[in-house]
């Protein structure tokens, strides 16, 4: 939603402006990007919220922590639209997260709870492209212990905050199969704008996968950055840990100021 209302303030004021940005044809061509410097690559810096924190991936420190808390999951409802997974045992998980700590995209971070000390998620950076300042989130895994409690959330602000303010990159993306529900309200929720759907994007575990798409820009991130500190913020929560303002609302009301 946030690009989209971007997207149309700047259709708007290009058809009242007829200097709009044109080649020695006459024909309209991009923002002039002259003063772009590609972004930077991921380091493994530890990201450090209140109620998370983020470690760069080690399976020796944070396999078994995971296994413990993806189990909880006894169903393996939670493995439907990954690439991977249920896995059988604790060696052939392992062996899962040894692979995925490898090498430096994906670049991936164990989500670990700061009061209990223990590894309950996952998230990874992706599909890098420093040279045109474009990185995703993906290999998102949040086991039941973590699934919609606030150390989830801080750690997507934590990942997006490094992403935007520390290391300059221009479009943050995030992609999931179409029909995972719960993935694409959570994109929406956390700010992500729906740019559409790939179908027949590819087969996963013998089966068709249409992929859906989302982002967010540069340009959309301060506005972006003042609802998640909103709704992180003491005096958006009740004595009982509730929240008085959902993160969805905060968005919402942001995005009115767009124009």
């Amino acid at each position: 939603m946030l690009a989209y209302l971007a997207a149309l303030k700047s259709a708007e004021k290009s058809e009242k402006d007829p200097s709009q940005n044109q080649n020695e044809l006459g024909q309209v061509v991009g923002e002039d990007m002259l003063d772009w410097a590609p972004a930077q690559l991921p380091t493994d810096e530890t990201m450090v919220g209140h109620f998370c924190r983020l470690e760069r991936l080690d399976p020796e420190k944070h396999a078994e922590d995971l296994y413990e808390a993806f189990s909880v999951d006894a169903e393996g409802r939670n493995w439907t639209y990954l690439d991977e997974g249920p896995f059988p045992d604790f060696e052939s998980f392992e062996q899962y997260v040894k692979e995925l700590a490898e090498g430096s995209d994906p670049f991936s971070f164990a989500i670990i709870e700061q009061e209990g000390g223990k590894a309950l998620g996952v998230a990874s950076y992706m599909n890098i492209v420093p040279e045109t300042g474009s990185i995703e989130v993906g290999h998102i895994h949040f086991s039941p212990l973590l699934q919609r409690k606030c150390g989830g959330t801080e750690a997507m602000f934590l990942m997006m905050q490094r992403v935007f303010d520390k290391w300059g990159y221009r479009r943050y993306e995030w992609r999931c199969n179409a029909l995972n529900k719960v993935s694409r309200k959570a994109a929406i929720r956390l700010g992500f704008s729906y740019e559409g759907t790939l179908r027949q994007a590819s087969v996963v575990k013998g089966k068709n996968l249409d992929t859906a798409w989302f982002s967010v820009l540069d340009s959309e991130w301060p506005v972006l950055r003042a609802s998640f500190e909103k709704w992180l913020s003491p005096a958006n929560f009740k004595e009982n840990g509730a929240r008085i303002k959902t993160l969805s609302e905060l968005v919402a009301r942001e995005e009115t100021k767009v124009f």
